[in-house]
């Protein structure tokens, strides 16, 4: 799934075993874009990091092998807004 950017916070399911990741961090090397995943239920001193290699495509930038949970954000910000009692 492409997106306009990968931005921090963003949480990824990885499509070979379906664990969530979170965006930790986002940097370049040259002329390459990596984002460092972490998964999303481990607190983040005992967290093993991932290294993802950015795509970019004319859709947009994406994680080869994850995709964006969207739905779920905007699901939690709604429920956050406006909580059902």
């Amino acid at each position: 799934m492409a997106v306009s950017s990968i931005q921090l916070g963003q949480v990824w399911r990885s499509d070979a075993d379906g664990q969530d990741y979170l965006v930790t961090k986002v940097y370049s090397e040259v002329f390459t874009q990596y984002a460092m995943l972490r998964p999303a239920g481990i607190t983040a001193p005992d967290a093993p990091t991932v290294r993802i290699k950015v795509t970019k495509t004319p859709q947009g930038a994406a994680l080869p092998g994850y995709t964006l949970l969207r739905r779920f954000f905007l699901a939690q910000r709604f429920r956050s807004r406006f909580p059902i009692n």
